[in-house]
């Protein structure tokens, strides 16, 4: 996964509150390779008969904006996938699902819970306009209207750096290695096996 610091590129409204993620990517797409893409199956059934769904209008867009308790529902981190490989970058909404927000960030995904995201749809319409965003200032601008959003710290960093969970675990290694090395000198019978330290 790439790190990235700032983003632009075209914004698009989806008006739609309680998107959760069968409606992200319904259960039956999900046996399908992910080394195929998730993209083609993003959004299905909405899309299914709707010729005017803005991602069909729109393809180029990279940046969705949504109703509230966006990716709610299941925790399926296809949902996520499905998101990505269709190109999308951040997903702005007054509120996020908690699951959903962490397979976000481990994916590279910004979820930019913006407060006045209803006043940004409203803005959009049926339209574009061009956004931009800064993680490091946490700010978002669409329509030459600028919008803060919020986001934990420990998201800021591995959004930044391309980390997931894993990856942040690595960045600590010379910690973790330390702790250990402390543990075995200060408490050495919580070490099991033959009595010499498995510490290093």
């Amino acid at each position: 996964m790439t790190g990235w610091t700032t983003h632009e590129g075209l914004a698009v409204a989806l008006p739609r509150a309680n998107v959760d993620t069968d409606q992200i990517i319904p259960a039956r797409f999900m046996s399908a390779s992910r080394a195929e893409g998730y993209g083609g199956f993003l959004f299905a059934d909405l899309r299914d008969g709707d010729a005017d769904f803005p991602l069909d209008r729109h393809p180029d867009a990279s940046v969705l904006v949504a109703g509230p308790n966006f990716g709610s529902g299941s925790s399926r981190e296809a949902a996520v996938y499905a998101l990505v490989d269709a190109g999308i970058r951040v997903v702005v909404a007054e509120s996020f699902a908690d699951i959903f927000a962490g397979n976000a960030v481990n994916n590279g995904l910004l979820p930019a819970a913006v407060r006045d995201a209803a006043e940004v749809l409203e803005a959009l319409g049926d339209g574009t306009a061009e956004a931009s965003v800064d993680l490091e200032a946490g700010t978002l601008t669409i329509g030459g209207q600028t919008h803060g959003f919020d986001i934990p710290d420990i998201w800021r960093q591995k959004l930044i750096n391309g980390w997931d969970d894993i990856d942040l675990t690595r960045a600590h290694l010379d910690d973790i290695s330390a702790y250990r090395h402390r543990r075995a000198t200060d408490a050495p019978w919580v070490w099991a096996g033959d009595g010499t330290s498995s510490a290093g």
